[in-house]
């Protein structure tokens, strides 16, 4: 496996992202999902990540830069079929350490707040996420959770 920065411009991974929208607006309420589509992603303060398996898209995830101190976690997502396999663990290295990198120093996130998010909400408290108050332009939502860390 392997992870590389994504220009968001082949097929597979645009298909990935349409399905993970799918699947967000299906399991969170339409003024509650915060998911960004293809264009949402392809803003210059947006990196993305794909993660190949060969050439088959198994997990992808992006970091969007806040201020220039603070980031935020986006489209973190695993392929079906290859959940609990360690790709978001390992993608979630690799996102905290270019966002160090590129010198942030405080990275955050919105997550889901029903039964489905737990997985990923235990993933982030691994890495040292704790929960926090809406940050940048979220507002308090009962279907969302946010988390945040310094680096």
């Amino acid at each position: 496996m392997r992870i590389v920065e994504d220009d968001l411009s082949g097929p597979q991974i645009a298909e990935f992202l349409r399905e993970h929208v799918r699947e967000m607006r299906a399991i969170t309420p339409l003024e509650s999902k915060h998911a960004l589509d293809l264009d949402g992603l392809r803003t210059p303060e947006v990196t993305f990540w794909s993660v190949l398996d060969g050439d088959t898209v198994v997990g992808c995830g992006a970091l969007k830069r806040l201020d220039p101190a603070h980031a935020e976690l986006k489209s973190m997502r695993t392929a079906a079929a290859r959940k609990r396999s360690g790709i978001a663990s390992l993608l979630l290295e690799h996102i905290i350490a270019e966002a160090r990198r590129m010198g942030f120093t405080r990275l955050s996130l919105e997550t889901g707040s029903a039964d489905f998010f737990l997985p990923a909400r235990r993933l982030y408290e691994k890495f040292g996420f704790g929960y926090c108050e809406p940050f940048a332009d979220y507002r308090p939502d009962p279907h969302s959770v946010f988390m945040t860390r310094l680096l």
